[in-house]
């Protein structure tokens, strides 16, 4: 509990010679123009309406604690006499601090004083406060540190508050710690919990609270099953996710149109356009009509799976129908179109959004400078980019990325490290997309060292490297006969837990088979076989010539069954090489072998 109220008791009066005759002294507050007067065992200012002291002093106090940086060194001397560990003085300057980090500082300054006692009013207020102002680690380090009990109500925001931050792990203990005390947080805050978990793809959570959901005897409602809707998708199970949809509009409710999004997405994803057709007449006939998002999600699916003509029919469609394409969809339709390399339609409606007033953003910018580089049109690309950086769109990695990345394909090395240079230079961080378009740029043109050199720092600037980061050097090594060196970086590889790329075996199988390991490359071949891994056709094909020159005949047979029977067709040159080495032979077992092979080619 906080003292009793003891304001003016130890305040600095100017001492007398003579005995105290005024029972109801003045006092002078510091630095302002204002005096109280005790009347009866009240306050009250002379000259003013009758005003509460406290107020007055956490006006000072205020006062000072905004104005001055290193407040704490000089407040005692600033405004003397005022007794600062009474909670009705400093929970006053709390109530009127609007800045919640200086009421930490002021708090923990006041704790820090001789006869403080916690006071659990101010505690609250003060974890209240930072919870609204979303500091979820200030406000878990203040409830550590004071290690009072902050209020029900307060700790369901709290667990919100977590969520909004990311903080998933640290959200789920307060709900384990609320569940130890018999505490069940109400459905709004579980709700708020899955919308959170589903935003940062954390699909494990979603069950885990919707578990605890159950377990605690809350029942959902439409939004909750709507949530459970979007996970199934991004588990890549549309299939469950559309069967409870179709179990929600049975019992006569209807999600939001984010859920039917998130529906048609995983299903243009999957290419079941029978399934989004089916959906969209869903929408109409429950009143929940599509809207420009929806069709959205539409024509992206359409985009990745290079259907134009359908992408672009809908598209116009949605014009004819009265709804605007925003910048959004704009910019989705340039970046699909670039992706196909359909300039000439990008192109138009590049202009097109231009005429309506729809200014492109960055985004669109390199969607279209991609599309460029992409065809080849370099003189275009580097226009364009140059236009960009003129409405101050360029001094971003993305921008740098595309710039560097098409410059790196179309083998223009030299600007493309001069763009590097500049990044450092203006304090723009490269990525880990950076370095390994620079990476496959330098390796494709035989500069194996500078590639090398390349990963290197992406391991200095603690960089996590991706698959392409290892897959172009393993292949350019192999290539050049140097496979000793491919296999320390594919060791690196695996120990950093970075997945190998299909093409990183192949280039293994072919760069040991060229040096006439055939032995090793029938290890790794097996091990691409159990893995379920395809070899590519020229892979095959390569082994099993090394193979018949090395006289393992019966090795060469076992690869090409397996050829065959992945569905590859045999070259005539591969037959006619083995022919060459079988015939002599003349054993029946290997014609009966060889039969049976040509028989299923």
């Amino acid at each position: 509990m906080g003292k009793s109220p003891l304001f003016f008791t130890n305040l600095c009066l100017r001492k007398s010679l003579k005995p105290v005759q005024n029972t109801n002294p003045q006092i002078r507050i510091p630095n302002r123009n204002l005096s109280v007067n005790r009347i009866d065992g009240k306050y009250e200012e002379i000259g003013k309406n009758s005003q509460n002291p406290d107020v007055v002093f956490a006006q000072e106090i205020s006062k000072v604690i905004q104005t001055r940086p290193r407040w704490e060194q000089t407040l005692l001397s600033d405004i003397p006499g005022v007794d600062f560990v009474d909670p009705n003085v400093y929970n006053e300057v709390l109530k009127q601090q609007k800045n919640v980090m200086l009421s930490v500082r002021f708090y923990y300054w006041v704790r820090s004083q001789n006869g403080f006692l916690p006071d659990p009013v101010s505690c609250n207020m003060i974890f209240s406060r930072l919870v609204e102002a979303k500091a979820a680690r200030a406000a878990k380090s203040f409830l550590e540190e004071t290690k009072f009990e902050p209020e029900p109500g307060c700790l369901e925001s709290y667990i919100e508050c977590f969520f909004e931050n990311g903080l998933v792990e640290e959200a789920l203990d307060v709900f384990e710690q609320l569940k130890l005390a018999g505490q069940c947080v109400s459905l709004k805050t579980w709700n708020s919990a899955m919308l959170q978990s589903v935003k940062a793809k954390r699909v494990d959570v979603v069950w885990k609270l919707y578990s605890d959901m159950l377990e605690c005897g809350i029942v959902g409602d439409v939004d909750t099953i709507g949530y459970l809707v979007q996970a199934f998708c991004m588990e890549n199970n549309a299939a469950k996710g559309h069967e409870l949809l179709r179990q929600i509009l049975e019992a006569g409710h209807v999600p939001s149109n984010t859920v039917f999004n998130k529906l048609i997405s995983a299903f243009c994803k999957s290419g079941n356009y029978a399934k989004v057709s089916a959906l969209l007449h869903t929408m109409i006939a429950k009143n929940c009509s599509p809207d420009i998002h929806t069709y959205q999600e539409v024509i992206h699916g359409l985009c990745k799976r290079r259907m134009r003509h359908e992408a672009l029919r809908i598209f116009n469609n949605l014009k004819d129908r009265g709804f605007f394409p925003d910048q959004v969809m704009y910019t989705t339709m340039i970046h699909g179109l670039c992706k196909m390399k359909w300039l000439g339609d990008a192109r138009k409606f590049w202009f097109e959004m231009i005429q309506k007033g729809i200014i492109p953003n960055e985004h669109t910018y390199n969607a279209l400078i991609n599309g460029f580089w992409r065809t080849g049109n370099i003189v275009e690309a580097e226009k364009l980019y140059k236009s960009m950086c003129e409405r101050g769109y360029g001094e971003t990695t993305v921008s740098y990325n595309t710039m560097i990345n098409g410059l790196c394909s179309n083998g223009k090395l030299d600007v493309a490290r001069v763009l590097f240079d500049q990044m450092t230079e203006k304090g723009i961080v490269p990525d880990i997309i950076t370095y390994n378009s620079l990476i496959q740029g330098f390796c494709k043109k035989g500069k194996i060292l500078e590639g090398t050199y390349l990963l290197d720092q992406i391991l200095k600037q603690g960089l996590q490297p991706s698959t392409a980061s290892y897959t172009v050097l393993i292949e350019k090594l192999c290539e050049a006969g140097n496979v000793g060196e491919a296999k320390a970086f594919w060791k690196d590889m695996v120990d950093r837990g970075v997945e190998p790329a299909v093409s990183a075996y192949d280039s293994m199988i072919l760069g040991l088979s060229e040096q006439g390991n055939v032995a090793e490359g029938m290890q790794w071949l097996g091990t691409m076989l159990k893995s379920r891994l395809k070899p590519q056709k020229k892979t095959f094909e390569r082994l099993v010539q090394c193979l018949s020159e090395a006289d393992r005949l019966s090795d060469a047979l076992f690869v090409l069954d397996y050829m065959l029977k992945m569905g590859f067709v045999v070259s005539e040159c591969i037959f006619l090489s083995l022919v060459k080495k079988l015939y002599p032979s003349n054993s029946s077992h290997v014609e009966t072998c060889f039969g049976k092979i040509l028989e299923r080619s």
